[in-house]
């Protein structure tokens, strides 16, 4: 009896836990950017079907256009200039969704599409996180997402600090002193508490999707599974150096992308054993790139390269039609 459009709605529904955190922790600049990235994608979608000659009613309602505008709407940075969230939200539909014929034909998670453009072009805009429960109003967040106020001398340094991902990244890279960073204790200071509540409520959404049945259970296990794993091992092997399994697990968009965003069924694997190893490979690039990489998260960026290698994946892991030979 499940519809499109209502599998969708309900997928937008598990994130609510996920974004109250958000908000509580950052302010209403969650609440502007998403609603502002939701109207752009319906935007956006609207004149991509127009210039196809597509129905719009039909495929306007089937809700996907607005679940990728808000997938990417909680994965910018609040105070993000509100042009870049409009580039990031038309570039997502429109170059990975529609270049290739739509929803069921895109090859990449449009969300993180958008969301990995933006970081290549503009880094340093997209690094521009709020400290947590930092007090700024509407007016003031949306003179901020205009760029009207980013002239101001200070202002960036008043309203802005690096993620505890990032705090971990500076320290790999030899730009902060280990004391300063590494703990033994999730909660530690401020920035991990909040990330973790973050965290856990995108975890409450994923675990009622799983008891709904709308994402299968591989992709999560074997993207934390993973990612875990890997993690136990670089601690036995330095744990001076190397933070917690669960800071790992509930920092940065850990549990947002093990959830919503690997779960996509039309970009990921579709077969049962393609499945686990989309989802461990996904993981294990996930760490590679927070040890090694550029970057201090490296979600969009992994689950785009697991994109590519999902159709060779779902070939070579074809289950046996029944009644044949293997």
């Amino acid at each position: 009896s499940r519809t499109l459009s209502s599998i969708m709605f309900e997928v937008s529904l598990a994130l609510i836990p996920g974004i109250v955190a958000l908000t509580y922790t950052f302010g209403a600049g969650v609440l502007q950017q998403s609603l502002i990235a939701v109207l752009s994608a319906l935007t956006a979608e609207i004149i991509a079907l127009k210039l196809r000659q597509r129905s719009i009613r039909a495929t306007i309602g089937d809700g996907s256009a607005l679940l990728t505008g808000l997938l990417l709407g909680i994965s910018i940075p609040p105070h993000l200039p509100l042009e870049l969230t409009i580039f990031g939200t038309f570039f997502a539909l429109w170059f990975g969704k529609h270049l290739y014929g739509g929803l069921g034909f895109n090859p990449f998670n449009p969300a993180m599409l958008g969301y990995a453009v933006l970081l290549i072009a503009f880094p340093k805009s997209m690094s521009q996180w709020p400290p947590p429960l930092s007090t700024h109003g509407w007016t003031q967040i949306w003179g901020l997402i205009q760029n009207a106020s980013l002239t101001h001398p200070g202002l960036i340094d008043a309203v802005t600090q690096a993620t505890p991902l990032d705090s971990l990244h500076q320290l790999k890279l030899g730009m902060s002193s280990p004391e300063k960073i590494v703990g033994t204790s999730l909660f530690e200071d401020a920035g991990r508490v909040h990330w973790a509540l973050i965290n856990l409520g995108f975890l409450m959404g994923g675990l009622w999707l799983l008891g709904r049945r709308l994402i299968p259970l591989a992709i999560p296990a074997g993207f934390l599974g993973a990612l875990l794993g890997l993690t136990l091992i670089s601690v036995l092997l330095d744990p001076l150096q190397q933070p917690t399994p669960l800071y790992t697990l509930l920092s940065g968009g850990t549990m947002l992308g093990a959830f919503f965003i690997a779960t996509d069924p039309v970009s990921g694997s579709t077969t049962p054993k393609g499945r686990w190893l989309f989802a461990l490979g996904t993981g294990t690039l996930v760490f590679a790139i927070r040890e090694v990489g550029g970057y201090p998260d490296g979600i969009a960026f992994a689950i785009l390269l697991m994109n590519l290698a999902a159709p060779t994946l779902d070939a070579y892991t074809q289950p046996r039609t029944y009644g044949h030979p293997r």
